[in-house]
């Protein structure tokens, strides 16, 4: 109460920055007369008046009222559309850096030429994001138009477009594109080996359309770039041998849970267990650096505990094949993720697939908070305000609309059970229908919207096909002419899945008599006009008319059509919103509501309700009905009050409350690993713009010498205590040379310090030997080469041991420890020893490299790269399976192959192998043809580590 009366004395924090804008919109009108009035030639040639004004010391602020001027000029020429003052405010917010939350049919596309030809204009480009590629393609042919006139290029990232078709779009003064191609194009860069390769140039400005959508809905889920992993049979078919020695004590399984946990017994088993097998080599279990087993051993525990063979699944054909719990059927090519499926292989003893492992990933959140500026629009942000605040700095403000909203919304409408809501909703259909009124039905899943259009088709209505949108709109039109109020009966179901069909369904949904069902969240980005889209349907019927009298004629017939069919759309009260269910956040509500009213349009919204829709069961719907049992209300009757819409509204509120707070939670460790990643990609991106990394190299075989003498001589140690045969063997193991170290350890009164020079020292000739070798300019190529794809290698097996012990590390809860501070100090121990194995690896590798000169091989083998990013709402995958062709880095190490270079490893192994005496073999790889003649792979035969 207090605050209300105080915003009425003071005004709002909105109102009073909408005020701040009015001297600009002030003198930019003023400049109207004047730009007016310039040649079309003339005004293209300002952008390079105002590209010498910024080279000259101005600011973009001081350019903000001519620029703007400049572009609504434009706007006005080749589009036939000028920016509204409103529209200017809302460009001013995305130039400032915030969200304008303008309602919908306020003109957001055409707002948002304003900032982006204002930041463009530095030449660093702006990337302006869409929801789909659709989109995308959309606006910037619709917008490019403007950009074009006033001599700037524009680019459209969308999916399927090759590393060159992306770096020119990339290098346009203006990029449109799509959240999931400028995520994956960031982390593809962040693994290529070439400057010249990456596609990005930068992340200096960006404005999100639907900034809702993409920074809170689909931030729910991070991009994931996965490859298959090396082969871990072994590993999965050892540990499935110990599973069965555990007996009833050392584990709990909960079947309604579906969980199994080792006990405390079960862990010290298991522990002695893998130790016997060679598994646990140092430490406990539970330690980082085992996060992998204890990952391994929690699913091997899973497969033999708690799913059962001929009931979970079946063995056919070598495969395991997973059986649907629900249908009973056989589910071929699905496979439990998480390493689950491989567990299960090794069970039941077939052969164990590759699991997908993450090569990249990165959270929305983290991807856009590297922009030095960010923007978005939107009709529906206020909700959600201080999530954009927390998370991105971004403030909300609330554009006021051009022309007062006349949209009534009614009171929501609860009934006890769905079949009533359902009929209620179906009735209430036939009654507008029965006026011509167009309606937009909103539910919640693609099944809701199914279901409902099944109810309609027995109350006699019929589906419009829209294989053939042209085909399927005659008939709409059709009974939009008829005289009178004839109910047209036909309806159209929005599946959310082909975008360019949503368009056209969405565009024509205020034709008369248009009944069209959706899911809350589709549709988005189309304007819903009273009467239907003249330009929609221009694009369709005038596609095969050339320009001339004819098609002039034609699209005057187009134009008179809608204008009458708006009339009788407004005669019918306008477009009428019916919402089936409340939705947990009141920001998709809000959208829904939205889409009717623009411009001041006549419209009306109502929800449905029933007390067993989902919100309303999760908030107590057994009370209430028992009440609504006392009240003696009757079925089909239904409950209509102000206080059940805020008691939902309060419910909401804690909904959005809680996944605000789980989002934030998510975010906290995830910036844990980003962290980490700006460190490694800023490294990478460092080193591929140098020409030389001598100097690096150099530092890491002295970072080597100095663990050697460390571990070996410790500074505090006598002479006779240091362990120079153990040196010797790791200097012959690690750096494939061998010192004389047992010499020099036996001169009188020679200390640590001065081992550590002379090793040095002999590192260093070795190694400088070896450049002489192969050559200076060969030798500084390659080790550019092998420093990227160990570190590569490295921090994919990084990536997966974090995701691993993050799963893990909530158990710390149970010892006081707050999960996220040992998460943090466990993360940071993992990536120092990266650093360290890193340096040992690099150094291990350039100690024993050999320069050959080989014919590239055609065609190649990697393995393919897939790009998935999870629909949250849905769980489809939005992706599936992405760029192909992009260069995966090998994860063995003995050979890489670039441009006609390969470089070999040498082998210190004997060159002859006696097929019955393994001491002869010398070292193999776990991948080689086993010495012995069995025809297996080593690793399958004499290698096995079981």
């Amino acid at each position: 109460m207090l605050g209300s009366l105080a915003s009425k004395i003071f005004g709002t924090a909105n109102g009073r920055r909408l005020k701040s804008y009015t001297p600009k919109v002030a003198a930019i009108n003023a400049l109207e007369p004047e730009v007016a009035a310039l040649s079309d030639a003339d005004l293209a040639g300002r952008t390079g008046m105002f590209r010498e004004q910024l080279a000259a010391g101005k600011s973009l602020d001081d350019l903000l009222v001519p620029a703007f001027a400049t572009v609504r000029e434009a706007a006005k020429r080749v589009l036939g559309q000028r920016h509204f003052d409103v529209q200017l405010i809302g460009g001013m917010v995305l130039h400032e850096g915030g969200i304008s939350e303008m309602r919908t049919g306020e003109g957001k596309t055409l707002v948002a030429t304003l900032a982006t030809y204002l930041n463009a204009l530095p030449g660093n480009g702006v990337h302006v994001v869409t929801v789909n590629d659709y989109l995308a393609r959309r606006d910037a042919d619709w917008m490019g138009r403007v950009y074009n006139f006033l001599g700037l290029s524009y680019g459209v990232i969308v999916h399927g477009l090759d590393d060159a078709q992306r770096k020119a779009a990339y290098a346009a003064d203006i990029t449109y594109g799509t959240n999931n191609e400028y995520g994956f194009d960031y982390l593809r860069d962040n693994m290529k080996y070439e400057l010249d390769q990456m596609v990005q140039r930068g992340h200096t400005y960006a404005i999100v359309d639907e900034v809702d959508s993409i920074l809170i809905d689909e931030a729910r889920t991070p991009l994931i770039i996965s490859g298959p992993s090396d082969d871990k049979s072994d590993l999965y078919n050892s540990i499935d041998t110990l599973i069965p020695g555990l007996v009833k004590e050392d584990f709990e399984v909960d079947e309604k849970q579906r969980t199994a946990n080792l006990t405390e017994a079960g862990n010290e088993h298991i522990e002695a267990l893998l130790a016997e097998a060679g598994l646990l080599t140092e430490g406990t279990l539970y330690e980082a650096q085992n996060a992998t087993l204890v990952h391994h051993v929690q699913q091997a525990l899973k497969a033999h505990k708690l799913f059962t063979r001929d009931k979970d699944y079946i063995v056919r054909g070598g495969e395991v094949v997973i059986i649907d719990e629900f249908s009973g059927r056989m589910m071929p090519g699905r496979r439990y993720s998480e390493g689950l499926h491989q567990a299960l292989e090794a069970k039941e003893h077939v052969a164990v697939q590759p699991e997908n492992v993450t090569l990249a990933s990165i959270t929305f959140q983290n991807y856009f908070r590297l922009y030095k500026k960010l923007a978005g629009m939107t009709g529906t942000a206020s909700t959600e305000a201080d999530e954009f605040a927390e998370i991105y700095k971004l403030e909300v403000v609330e554009i006021p609309t051009n022309r007062p909203v006349s949209r009534v919304d009614e009171h929501d409408e609860v009934y006890r059970s769905g079949p009533e809501k359902v009929r209620a909703i179906v009735k209430e259909i036939e009654a507008a229908n029965a006026t011509m009124q167009p309606m937009l039905v909103g539910t919640t899943s693609i099944e809701k919207s199914e279901q409902l259009g099944e109810m309609l088709a027995e109350a006699g209505f019929r589906r419009i096909d829209f294989s053939d949108p042209s085909a399927a709109l005659k008939g709409l039109y059709a009974a939009a002419r008829a005289d009178g109020n004839e109910p047209s009966k036909l309806f159209a179901i929005l599946n959310a899945r082909f975008h360019e069909q949503e368009a056209y369904i969405v565009a024509e949904a205020g034709v008369p008599g248009a009944i069209t069902i959706a899911t809350n969240m589709a549709g988005r980005g189309t304007d819903i006009q009273l009467g239907g889209s003249v330009e929609m349907r221009v694009a369709q019927e005038c596609a095969d008319l050339e320009p001339g009298p004819e098609r002039d004629a034609r699209e005057a017939e187009i134009r008179a059509e809608v204008a009458r069919f708006k009339e009788k759309a407004i005669a019918a009260g306008g477009l009428y919103i019916v919402g089936t269910e409340r939705h947990e956040s009141r920001r998709i509500d809000n959208q829904l509501r939205g889409r009717a009213g623009r411009q001041g349009d006549k419209g009306r919204s109502k929800f449905f309700l029933s007390l067993q829709d989902d919100l309303m069961r999760i908030f107590g719907s057994d009370r209430m009905d028992m009440v609504l049992k006392r009240l003696g209300l009757q079925e089909d009757e239904a409950i209509v009050h102000p206080w059940i819409n805020k008691a939902l509204e309060k419910a909401q509120q804690k909904v959005e409350a809680r996944n605000f707070d789980m989002r934030k939670n998510v975010l906290k460790y995830d910036d844990v690993m980003n962290d980490q990643r700006r460190v490694v990609f800023e490294q990478r991106r460092e080193m591929m713009g140098q020409d030389s990394l001598e100097e690096l190299i150099a530092e890491m075989r002295q970072g080597v010498v100095d663990d050697l003498v460390g571990r070996h001589m410790p500074h505090d140690a006598y002479p006779e205590a240091w362990d120079i045969a153990g040196l010797k063997e790791a200097l012959r193991d690690g750096l494939a040379m061998e010192p004389p170290v047992e010499d020099w350890a036996r001169e009188e009164g020679i200390a640590d310090e001065e081992m550590r020079e002379r090793l040095q020292k002999a590192v260093d000739d070795h190694y400088a030997a070896r450049v002489e070798k192969n050559g200076a300019e060969l030798s500084r190529y390659v080790e550019k080469q092998i420093v990227l794809q160990v570190l590569d290698h490295l921090w994919r097996e990084h990536l997966v041991v974090l995701d691993h012990l993050r799963q893990v590390i909530g158990w710390r809860g149970i010892a006081q420890r707050d999960p996220l501070n040992e998460y943090k100090s466990e993360a940071f121990d993992l990536f120092d020893g990266l650093i360290t194995k890193l340096r040992e690896i690099v150094t291990a590798q350039l100690m024993r490299v050999e320069v050959a000169f080989e014919q590239p091989s055609i065609g190649g083998d990697l393995p393919p790269m897939f790009a998935t990013h999870q629909d949250p709402l849905t769980g489809d995958d939005d992706m599936a399976i992405a760029d192909m062709n992009a260069r995966l880095a090998a994860g063995d190490f003995g050979a890489v192959s670039a441009g006609g270079l390969l470089t070999t490893l040498e082998r210190t192994e004997p060159t002859t192998r006696d097929p019955d005496d393994p001491a002869s073999w010398g070292k193999v790889s776990r991948n080689e043809a086993c010495p012995c003649g069995s025809g297996k792979k080593y690793k399958h035969c004499h290698g096995t580590l079981a």
